[in-house]
């Protein structure tokens, strides 16, 4: 799995999460239970990872969307 979007924003992952359920992209958000080392502040980002062979679909998803690649 390759990384597409790293971002601490809940709801951004949330929505990318199910953009990319909608088109059949395999996807994991990893290092989403790092709030408990941080303190729960959301400082730490989450990672979007997606299979490799659909990365490319899964950046231009999110450029259809309006979405920055580096939120």
């Amino acid at each position: 799995m390759v990384e597409l979007l790293r971002t601490n924003d809940p709801v951004l992952i949330s929505f990318v999460k199910a953009l990319l359920s909608g088109e059949g992209i395999g996807h994991a958000v990893l290092d989403v239970n790092m709030s408990i080392v941080e303190g729960s502040l959301g400082v730490l980002p989450c990672r979007v990872m997606v299979e490799e062979n659909r990365f490319g679909a899964a950046r231009r998803l999110l450029d259809d969307a309006g979405i920055d690649h580096d939120a």
